[in-house]
């Protein structure tokens, strides 16, 4: 009988459908729950990718063996629909960003239901919905009431090809995360929110959580926490200048100070400046650099100092001069810093090219003429210090801390890397943020009884050249009454970025159709937190860090019942191409599930991807290997219709090989070790066909091999008459003492010749295994006339026997 996977997948997928399979039951207390969540897609116009398969499928397999495993799994799947890309395809080709989001939700749709995901299609979230933005825009506002959301004017990464504003985590190397064009720094009006606050918790808070190692080390480098002391300079112009500091221990040794270029005394100086020109020059040239270009370490060390203003260090009175350069960030700790070039390589780089002072004051290196020395043990002593010298570093970090703050002059401070998460975009296509300006009351919130607030039908949704949103122009729109005066108002232009609908999305899963909360107290009561989400490497320090930070809110007040919305989180590698490069269209070796589907079917795409090699890491893409995989489905399509199984027991002969495959895909889908879990079945396949099969075997075989290849396994199962849906059947447990063999085979060496094999049990002792060699008819036709002299038994392998003639 043939294997018709397209019309075997067709049948399944529709029952599962109608049946509605795989849909789960809040508040169900005669089992326990599992939360499994993959990261929902971009629905763009090219469809699912090779790159959504191999996580999606990955936490299908998990979640269908929960099941089985007697667990009421919410598995769901919705679409991240608002973003840059739709509008930009929309603009391209003049349709509304509405009607392409639609059409590619329809076929991203298809797709997934063509792959097998067994996901709860009743609790599908779209976050261009206004049935879900409404409760967006509510966690806006219940951040405003709180003090957490605040517009302020500051310099921002602008994408000169998307015009807008871009958060710092979506410049790279200087360039759009998403187009490619250059970005460059300006001035703007921006919703802020604090996510500063949150710094320490979103450290702290990582400890009780099962994320790999990797994930919670690039949280915890993107916050970056540090410890110092706030110290404050003046200027010969009187002007206070607040410094940050790592290391209070070298004041002593400060002989020059940086200033970003966008620093607020810049501007206030200027007039006294000799060189006013060639600062204001600087200043234009680092306002086309990212905060990434900026600071990268290895670059060359650029900057102008002020001619007619210098700095006094508070330690020794001595005037220092100022440099503005675009290594120090108007957003990072004060915007200043005080340079110790003796002892940090940076600073001494800087002073080397612009002839500053070098004042060694921690001893302990080489001479620092050449070279900084930074160390910070207790290598280090300090000199040409004052009160400091014959301290260590860590004694003198305090000593100077306490002295600092007695004087008035300086205290202990801890600093974050972290900036305020900048939230406007100047787009069409994002969620509005409902706040309207009066010339009376300032800023204020809309009444949450007129949630949502609806993005517009607009004309036209292309960015403006004044960098203004597309809304802006809609006057019958922006043109309200005040909620607080009833007097004329004005609506927010901007929208909010792609981030803010999936920083709740996992929690409206929890009860999608609520609209009377973003989810019910007892569904979250229930569900949280999510048991086990996995996603990208690329999305730790954003989406991950956003969520957490929302999800902590939430919980602040009142909203959610736990601290921390995921327990566990798990990362992928990438698929490459056929030769390990990145898949792209330009290289044309961009494979389409679609084409593999057609050709092999959805289980040989699943089975393959999930055989591919080690989950976390990338790997490469092979049509053999793929052809190799149908091959494997053929085999057992064939086993199960063309062989005879009886018996409903497992087979003397194979019981061993099916306990321990039990035990070994168990355990490997548990650890994301998929690869592995296949060739334990594709071996426990060639048992069956070396010894044949029972009704039991086959049974075993197609419940462990249903979550990889569901479609196939539902079918054989089926007509085998076991009953049910496998997807409904419990998982086969193990017997360990099952997974020894019983008996075990073992050659005979005689004079180090072997001839002859014995088979004896498991656990036979040495004795033992000494007298059934003896007794083995060969051996003891070889021993007549012979005396054993020496015998050694290597367990599980062989017994070596010296024999001399009898005197």
């Amino acid at each position: 009988m043939k294997y018709d996977f397209t019309a075997i997948e067709q049948k399944w997928q529709n029952k599962w459908r109608e049946e509605k399979t795989f849909a789960c039951r809040t508040g169900d207390t005669d089992k326990k729950k599992f939360y499994a969540l993959v990261e929902f897609p971009y629905p763009s116009g090219q469809g699912l990718h090779v790159g959504h398969a191999r996580p999606y499928t990955a936490m299908d397999v998990v979640a269908r063996k929960r099941r089985m495993d007697g667990y009421n799994v919410l598995f769901p799947i919705g679409f991240d629909a608002f973003g840059l890309p739709t509008e930009n395809y929309a603009i391209k080709n003049h349709i509304h960003p509405a009607k392409v989001t639609h059409d590619n939700i329809a076929n991203f749709t298809k797709q997934l239901h063509m792959l097998g995901y067994s996901f709860d299609w009743d609790r599908v979230v779209d976050t261009t919905d206004p049935k879900y933005y409404k409760w967006t825009q509510w966690i806006f506002l219940q951040l405003y009431k709180h003090g957490l959301a605040y517009k302020t004017t500051m310099p921002v990464n602008w994408c000169t090809s998307c015009k807008c504003v871009l958060a710092n985590e979506e410049v790279v190397e200087g360039v759009c995360e998403r187009c490619g064009s250059p970005v460059i720094r300006k001035e703007k009006s921006q919703w802020m929110l604090k996510i500063t606050e949150y710094a320490q918790r979103l450290i702290d808070d990582l400890d009780g959580l099962d994320f790999i190692e990797r994930v919670k080390i690039q949280q915890k480098n993107w916050i970056g926490r540090s410890t110092g002391a706030e110290v404050t300079f003046k200027a010969t112009t009187g002007d206070d200048i607040v410094v940050y500091t790592t290391r209070p221990d070298t004041l002593f040794g400060a002989t020059y100070m940086v200033l970003s270029p966008e620093h607020e005394l810049i501007r206030k100086w200027m007039p006294l400046l000799k060189n006013a020109d060639d600062v204001q020059a600087y200043q234009k040239e680092a306002a086309s650099k990212s905060d990434l270009e900026r600071t990268e370490l290895n670059k060359e060390k650029t900057g102008v100092c002020l001619d007619g203003v210098k700095g006094v260090n508070p330690v020794n009175g001595k005037e220092i001069p100022i440099f503005i350069s675009d290594y120090v960030l108007a957003t990072y700790g004060t915007g200043a810093i005080m340079a110790v070039p003796a002892h940090d390589d940076r600073d001494w780089e800087f002073a080397k090219k612009f002839g500053c002072e070098i004042i060694e004051v921690v001893s302990g290196g080489e001479d620092v003429q050449k070279a900084a020395f930074t160390a910070k043990d207790e290598t280090g002593i300090l000199v040409n210090s004052d009160f400091l010298n014959g301290m260590t570093v860590k004694e003198a970090i305090p000593a100077i801390t306490k002295w600092l703050e007695e004087k008035g002059i300086g205290h202990a401070k801890v600093n974050y890397k972290l900036r305020d998460w900048v939230f406007s975009r100047q787009r069409y296509w994002g969620e509005p943020i409902p706040m309207v300006y009066c010339e009376k009351c300032g800023w204020q919130p809309l009444p949450e009884d007129q949630l949502p607030l609806l993005l517009p039908e607009v004309e036209s949704y292309e960015p403006t050249d004044d960098g203004e949103s597309p809304l802006s122009k809609m006057t019958d729109w922006v043109n309200t009454t005040c909620p607080c005066c009833g007097g004329p108002a004005k609506r927010e232009t901007d929208t909010m970025p792609q981030w803010a609908g999936s920083s709740w999305y996992f929690l409206r899963y929890m009860d999608p159709h609520n609209d009377k909360a973003l989810a019910s107290k007892e569904a979250l009561e229930y569900w949280s937190p999510v048991d086990w989400y996995n996603g990208g490497m690329e999305h730790t320090t954003l989406h991950l860090l956003y969520s957490r930070f929302w999800h902590k809110f939430l919980y602040d007040i009142g909203v959610v019942p736990t601290k921390e919305p995921y327990q566990k989180r798990t990362s992928h590698g990438m698929i490459l191409g056929e030769g390990g490069e990145k898949m792209s269209k330009s290289r044309g070796n961009v494979v389409n599930p679609n084409d593999v589907i057609e050709a092999y079917g959805a289980d040989t795409m699943r089975t393959y991807i999930m055989f591919i090699g080690d989950f976390e890491k990338a790997a490469a893409w092979s049509d053999n290997a793929v052809k190799g995989c149908k091959r494997f489905l053929d085999r057992v399509w064939n086993l199960a219709t063309e062989q005879e199984h009886t018996g409903d027991e497992y087979s003397q002969v194979n019981e061993v090989a099916v306990h321990r495959a039990i035990k070994k895909v168990s355990e490997d889908i548990e650890a994301m070790k998929f690869n592995t879990a296949i060739a334990t079945l594709m071996a426990l396949v060639n048992d069956f066909y070396a010894n044949g099969a029972s009704r039991g075997d086959m049974k075993a075989l197609l419940l462990m091999l249903s979550p990889f290849a569901p479609h196939m396994c539902e079918e054989l199962w089926e007509m085998a008459g076991y009953g049910g849906q496998v997807s409904q059947q419990p998982w086969p447990v193990y017997d360990e003492s099952k997974t020894v063999t019983a008996t075990t085979q073992m050659a005979v060496q005689v004079s180090g010749k072997v001839k002859a094999n014995i088979v004896v049990p498991t656990d036979a002792s040495d004795e033992e295994i000494v007298a059934a060699a003896l007794a083995e008819p060969k051996i003891v036709k070889l021993a007549e006339d012979k005396v054993l002299v020496k015998s050694v038994v290597v367990k599980g392998r062989l017994v070596s026997l010296i024999f001399k003639p009898k005197a």
